[in-house]
């Protein structure tokens, strides 16, 4: 059985690329969220002067 191996290779980098990709995507895009959870919780909490 012969098998392609310059092929595989290929195959192989091409895959662990989407793959550092994707993981370096997710990152940015949870800081994103992050940041913008901490900027509506300040329009969530309401801030009671009576309580003060």
């Amino acid at each position: 059985m012969h098998t392609n191996t310059l092929g595989i290779i290929i195959v192989i980098i091409l895959a662990l690329a989407i793959l550092i990709w994707l993981v370096m995507r997710n990152r940015k895009d949870e800081e994103s969220f992050e940041k913008d959870a901490l900027d509506d919780k300040e329009f969530v909490e309401r801030h009671d002067p009576d309580k003060e």
